[in-house]
């Protein structure tokens, strides 16, 4: 058995390793603040973007789901891996050779059932591309050329062939090393009475890609006669391949996805290889299934929300393609995009499209593409006999049941005008219908929304020694618009309220400082709820801290006594700093130094930790991160010197009178306090 990666090499990989790179692979970023990027998360549902990365500490962290870790951790949860699959993924990639604690690399046999799988697809996928350059691969060939494709198109997707064997791909894997139980866990063969054979036989082969460009699965085209198997064949549902899950083409598609702020749904293989090679090379499609809402979380990932970016389906103009366009629709509301269709007037799909009218007549198809909700109107309305005043109402009553789902209210009058001059009826019945519709339940009409944001790490304040797990009706402590916003505490007497899933919500992360704290005097064991200025400071200072240590006087920070932080959260991760050795022992490495402050904070802990590691600071660009680590960790020493000064007060006003020595001492440990603090100003 391997022994474990030294520790040293998985420091190594994770200083090597960009963060927003690996992420970016998965998630549209965009620039949130200095040092900082969002976009939406990958682990839940919304539609306003509260994943946030930061590189330079090499973390992230959610402010709707709470999830957090570094570049290992996404890898991990995103992939479906094991801590040292991760690692040898990236190693991979960075093309770093791992050392092992016993000398040892992994063992082939005791390799992860994943990477196995993941190794036997890329062994299969060469085996395919080999014999499709072969004698018998001439009927492939054959079959590619005829649709428009030349040999290096077939090359740059990866596209292969099948002998018409039984055992041809089975025996080939097998002398690779893979067991039959490997193969049949791929979906690469079948079983039968007499042991297990090919599943792909005398057929075209198309590699399914995931994301990272990784082989998970194959689709297959029929190309003799006396198969009677279907037409297309994909994999079946496995480890690796799931099909609802998948886009093929995405790999190569993501990146013009994400620039252009477009994605064009086609409905085959042969129609995103057309649309690619046309200069549409924002073409993906199903694999196998219709397009649903695992397909919509994907795209929506790679658009960012974006408003102004377009989806735009293209279907065939026949009966089938009216009811794909009719499915992709139930999902329309769950798009911040504006959705389109592109229906060829003669039902071509994109692929015979190009063969017959060339490259220019795809690009013009997929440019002039029409609105969603007008075709759905328009197929909605074409069920009825218009020339009857039965099927007008009808009709008007269709097209309203539509239209109550426009989320641009703006462009409603323009719907209205649509409807009312298709069917022959006056806008005011038009609009008079949607009124009705609008009143009308939708049961079983569409799909819900995407969920609200589920409560979170940030709905509420690090835990105590003695308190419960936050509870969800806290409301958000932390902003990424503000940095340093304040943090979670208590409210000021009599303002404290229990917030429900209304205005909890509302408390989003545009919300700056206005924030409002639940009260819970039996936590914190103080005799006044602390301040959210107060709040704000701590949170700010144990933010620079955390994110910027070079920036920060390390001696004066480490010098702040345990009850600098009046909120026991706040207090239990200065001691966590504390235990990671203190500023002064952070070093260059920012990475680093979160990973001890992680390691050194309890479980319970480190998703707060994570969260004011991503958390981006308030500094407006040229202002300088220096200017601001002065300024409020300087505010939280004053604040420390005003309690020490209290104290003195407090004890000067006990002293006795005639004890002229005991007054005159507290007296110059007030001034010289008083004097300090007036230093620290300098620094605010």
């Amino acid at each position: 058995m391997a022994g474990l990666i030294k520790r040293e090499d998985i420091d190594e990989l994770r200083s090597r390793t960009r963060i927003d790179e690996v992420i970016g692979e998965f998630v549209t970023l965009k620039t949130a603040g200095i040092g900082s990027l969002k976009g939406l998360c990958p682990f839940h549902d919304e539609k306003t973007p509260s994943f946030t990365v930061r590189p330079q500490v090499g973390m992230y962290h959610c402010f709707g789901c709470g999830e957090s870790g570094d570049v290992f951790t996404f890898l991990q949860k995103v992939e479906q891996l094991s801590f040292v699959e991760a690692v040898e993924t990236l190693a991979g990639k960075a093309g770093m050779h791992l050392r092992y604690e016993d000398g040892k690399g992994p063992d082939r046999e005791q390799a992860s059932r994943r990477q196995r799988l993941l190794e036997m697809h890329e062994v299969a996928g060469r085996f395919f591309a080999q014999a499709l350059e072969s004698e018998a691969g001439q009927i492939g060939r054959e079959f590619l050329t005829g649709r428009g494709f030349p040999a290096e198109s077939s090359r740059v997707f990866g596209i292969g062939f099948a002998p018409k064997s039984w055992d041809g791909l089975t025996t080939h894997l097998r002398r690779a090393g893979f067991t039959d139980e490997e193969i049949l866990a791929g979906g690469l063969a079948s079983e039968g009475g007499r042991g297990i054979y090919d599943r792909f036989r005398g057929r075209v082969i198309w590699p399914i890609k995931d994301m990272t460009a990784r082989t998970i699965g194959f689709g297959a085209r029929r190309l003799y006669d006396d198969d009677k198997g279907p037409k297309y064949l994909n994999t079946p549902e496995t480890a690796l391949y799931h099909k609802n899950q998948v886009l093929y083409g995405l790999d190569l598609a993501k990146k013009s996805i994400a620039k252009t702020k477009r994605v064009v749904v086609v409905e085959g293989y042969t129609d995103v290889m057309a649309a690619h090679l046309a200069g549409v090379d924002q073409a993906v499609a199903t694999c196998g299934t219709a397009f649903g809402a695992e397909h919509v979380k994907i795209i929506r990932r790679l658009l960012g929300d974006d408003p102004t970016g377009q989806v735009i389906f293209t279907f065939d103009g026949d009966a089938a393609g009216q009811k794909a366009a009719l499915k992709a629709f139930e999902f329309e509301s769950l798009f911040s995009a504006q959705t389109f269709v592109a229906v060829e007037p003669d039902g071509l799909d994109p692929c015979d499209l190009r063969m017959r009218k060339g490259d220019a007549a795809l690009r013009e198809l997929i440019d002039g593409c029409k609105p969603l909700f007008e075709f759905v109107i328009t197929t909605a309305i074409a069920r009825f006999d218009l020339d009857t005043v039965e099927g007008r109402i009808s009709a008007v009553r269709a097209a309203a049941e539509v239209l109550t789902d426009v989320r641009d209210r703006n462009s409603l009058s323009h719907y209205y005008r649509f409807v009312a001059g298709r069917i022959g009826v006056d806008i005011d019945e038009v609009e008079a219908a949607v009124r009705t519709a609008a009143r009308q339940p939708k049961q079983n009409r569409r799909p819900a929304e995407a969920p609200a944001r589920q409560s979170s790490y940030r709905d509420g304040p690090p835990p105590t020694p003695t308190a419960p797990a936050p509870s969800t009706s806290a409301v958000p402590g932390s902003g990424s618009g503000s940095g340093a916003g304040t943090g979670p505490g208590h409210a000021p007497s009599g303002g404290a309220r229990e917030p429900g899933p209304a205005s909890a919500g509302e408390a989003s992360d545009e919300r700056g400082l206005e924030y409002v704290y639940e009260e819970r005097p039996d936590v914190s064991n103080l005799s006044a709820p602390i301040s959210p200025a107060r709040l704000k400071t701590e949170k700010g200072a144990l933010m620079v801290a955390l994110q910027h240590p070079e920036v920060v006087n390390a001696k004066l920070f480490d010098s702040l006594s345990a009850k600098a932080f009046e909120h026991p959260g706040y207090r239990r991760i200065q001691d966590a700093i504390g235990q990671a050795g203190g500023l002064g022992a952070a070093g260059p490495a920012q990475s680093k130094w979160a990973e001890r402050v992680l390691d050194a904070a309890a479980e319970d802990l480190r998703p707060y930790v994570a969260q004011l590691l991503v958390t981006p600071l308030p500094v407006i660009e040229g202002d300088g991160i220096d200017r601001f680590a002065r300024g409020i960790v300087a505010r939280l020493f004053d604040y420390d010197l005003e309690r020490i000064a209290k104290e003195l007060h407090s004890r000067l006003q006990r002293q006795d009178t005639a004890d002229g020595a005991g007054q005159a001492a507290l007296l110059g440990q007030l001034q010289t306090l008083e004097q300090h603090r007036a230093r620290l100003r300098t620094l605010m």
